[in-house]
């Protein structure tokens, strides 16, 4: 085999043409001075709405910001509760911070992942919040969305969706994206749909809703000197909109060269102590993360084998939020099973990216079972 190495992700395996095209785009925003705002902007938050089903979607400078906005739309305010899972990314957590808001965490299932209806229910009854932040974490949706959004909505909490990793996922069909009252993503360069900087999005079928996570975005701003709201400056840039409408012209391609790199080793690593995750049927994924769990006294052995045979790997995510040095000051409580904590020491992610070969997916799964039969 000529492959001797398989880096975690590599952004660089984009299709013939594309550096040509992107580039002479930059000469044509260059030459107009079209630097913020514009006719790329405008033509990508049309077709993310086209794309996702959704009604409205506007841009933002990225997915952290995406989280806050979408929060400060939704009427959450100093001191009101918001539940967030206790795995996620950090940004998660630090939005309900940075808007005043109070966070309180929340364990996932050890099968799904994810949050399970019994335990958000059981949430909401405790702490009573203002809203509530949904993360489909892996480039999958979470199995329980649809139940958790009827909870939501039956008990008055604001479901905030955050699809930073979701691109291109659907529950039971449909786009998470496009179906959630108010969702967002992340365009950071190493997602599915990746920008060439940061970059992120929000969506709504309200347009009240989107209308106010517009004026947020630019200033608070009502017309170019009047300002109605305390916002942020968190416009999108004109270059990572042209980077952005051109990868969506790819983006079905990239997506299904990643969905076989993880069907792949699920169908190759099947009866080792490493146990591949799928997921199931009415869940649709995108390819963005390989996601296995292994016992974790089992881990640092494996990792210093994949290391050795120059694969990379990622422990996404290596601490639960519950844990982190910074939640204690801000948290207001939580719900802990001790799941959260257990994936996060349990997890492994296999190389995964946009083109992989199947030469580098058969040499990732022949280290992995070379260290097992040893």
């Amino acid at each position: 085999m000529s492959v001797n190495g398989v880096p975690f992700i590599t952004l660089n395996r984009f299709e013939d043409g594309f550096r040509e095209e992107f580039l002479s785009g930059v000469e044509t925003l260059f030459d107009n001075t079209q630097f913020i705002g514009g006719p790329q902007v405008n033509k990508l938050e049309e077709k993310l709405a086209a794309k996702t089903g959704a009604k409205y979607s506007v841009g933002c400078a990225n997915g952290t910001d995406a989280i806050q906005i979408a929060l400060r739309a939704s009427g959450v305010e100093k001191n009101d509760v918001v539940l967030v899972p206790d795995m996620t990314f950090w940004a998660t957590f630090e939005a309900v911070v940075n808007v005043g808001a109070n966070p309180a965490t929340v364990d996932v299932s050890r099968e799904t992942l994810h949050w399970d209806k019994e335990t958000f229910k059981e949430a909401v009854e405790k702490f009573k919040p203002k809203a509530a932040i949904l993360v489909h974490l892996y480039g999958w949706a979470c199995p329980d969305t649809m139940e958790i959004r009827q909870i939501a909505e039956e008990n008055g909490v604001m479901l905030i969706e955050d699809g930073a990793q979701c691109y291109g996922t659907t529950i039971n069909g449909e786009s998470i994206l496009g179906t959630a009252k108010i969702s967002t993503t992340s365009f950071y360069p190493a997602k599915v749909l990746g920008a060439s900087g940061d970059a992120g999005a929000i969506f709504s079928n309200d347009e009240t809703l989107i209308n106010t996570c517009r004026t947020l975005i630019n200033h608070g701003r009502t017309s170019h000197y009047s300002h109605g709201l305390i916002g942020w400056n968190s416009r999108i840039g004109a270059y990572e909109a042209l980077f952005l409408n051109l990868s969506l012209e790819h983006i079905d391609a990239r997506l299904d060269s990643r969905r076989k790199a993880v069907k792949y080793y699920q169908e190759n690593l099947q009866g080792l102590p490493l146990k591949m995750q799928s997921v199931p049927s009415h869940v649709g994924e995108n390819g963005y993360c390989s996601v296995a769990l292994i016992e974790p006294v089992l881990r640092d052995g494996l990792t210093a084998a994949l290391k050795e045979a120059n694969v990379g790997f990622g422990t996404i995510y290596p601490g639960a939020m519950s844990k982190q040095e910074g939640a204690p000051a801000h948290s207001v409580g939580s719900i802990d099973h001790g799941n959260a904590d257990y994936i996060s020491k349990a997890v492994l992610n296999l190389p995964c990216f946009a083109y992989i070969t199947e030469e580098e997916c058969e040499y990732v799964c022949q280290v992995v079972k070379n260290y097992f039969s040893k």
